[in-house]
Parts: C-alpha cells; structure tokens; sequence
C-alpha cells in the first residue's frame, strides 16, 4: 500500500508540474492533477483486467501443450 500512495503522489506532482509549466496557471494545473490520475487509476484497472485474463489463457494454453 506504501508503494500505490507514493506513486500516487509522484503522479500527481508530475501532472501538476507540466499542467503549470505548459499553461502557467496553478488552478489549472491543479484540476489536472486531480482529474488525470483520479481517470488513469480507472483505466489502469480494465487494462490489468484484461491482461490478467490474456495470461490465463496463455498458462492454459501452454499447460495443454
């Protein structure tokens, strides 16, 4: 759980660092910040989702062989 809350934070540094470096505004780079990691983790979920089930059938395949 250590590991997930300090990227968390590093991903919400670096979203605000380029949102503000790009547009120079802090409550810009702010709503970025919240509203891009906050949709990232929810892709990121579907995307292992799918991947877990690509290596399931890939064991499978592999144990019939």
């Amino acid at each position: 759980m250590t590991k997930t809350i300090t990227f968390a934070i590093l991903h919400f540094s670096v979203a605000f660092t380029v949102t503000y470096l790009l547009t120079g505004s802090v409550i810009i780079g702010g709503a970025i910040a919240l509203i891009e990691p906050a949709i990232n983790t929810v892709v990121f979920y579907f995307h292992e989702k799918v991947w877990k089930g690509i290596e399931s059938r890939n064991a499978l395949q592999s144990a019939a062989a």
